[in-house]
């Protein structure tokens, strides 16, 4: 009977795990790493194309006007950008309009000489070669003009161009400079600044 009892004890404790669901193990899904790779390489390509939509383009836009250069005041002189500059012993100070003061009224076409009287400040002699050259503005017609005799140092010397009026009526600018034999730029700007009515 001990061993009914305990074989029909053995039976009903098994009867419930008998009936019970059977527990399943998770079952591991394959990686395909290439797959991934692939994907997180879309994805890196996709966010740099949208980061380099989002950035402004270097060339302008068709539709955007064209922007003017500032003329600058009479009172100004300022420096023009991409003048190569150098520490040197050559300088030039502005003394006087000599001829065609700035704001002087001249008829269309006219042609003049703009003269400037000017100081070596420097410590180097200025040599045959040395040029007086357009820096920025209105040409007028003039051309670069090179020094025929020296200028030592501490001495003033009168300096000229010959420019023609423009023909159409306003007024014009024009800022002209001193160029060495090596190229550089120095001194204060020499202005021609006319009115054409």
């Amino acid at each position: 009977m001990k061993k009914t009892l305990l074989t029909l004890a053995l039976i009903l404790s098994l009867l419930p795990a008998a009936c019970a669901p059977a527990s399943t193990e998770p079952t591991a899904t394959p990686v395909d790493i290439n797959a991934l790779q692939t994907a997180a390489v879309k994805t890196v390509v996709a966010n740099v194309t949208l980061t380099a939509d989002a950035l402004p383009s270097a060339t302008p836009s068709p539709s955007a006007p064209p922007t003017e250069t500032p003329v600058p005041a009479p009172s100004e002189t300022p420096t023009p950008a991409g003048t190569p500059t150098l520490t040197t012993c050559d300088d030039a100070l502005w003394i006087a309009d000599i001829s065609i003061p700035d704001g002087t009224q001249l008829t269309a076409g006219q042609d003049f000489v703009k003269t400037w009287k000017v100081k070596n400040t420097g410590s180097c002699t200025w040599k045959p070669g040395y040029q007086i050259i357009l820096a920025y503005g209105d040409r007028m017609n003039g051309q670069s003009t090179a020094l025929t005799s020296e200028v030592p140092a501490n001495t003033e010397v009168e300096l000229s161009v010959n420019l023609r009026a423009p023909d159409k009526a306003g007024t014009y600018n024009g800022y002209w400079t001193l160029r060495n034999n090596n190229g550089y730029n120095f001194g204060q700007r020499l202005s021609v600044i006319i009115t054409v009515p």
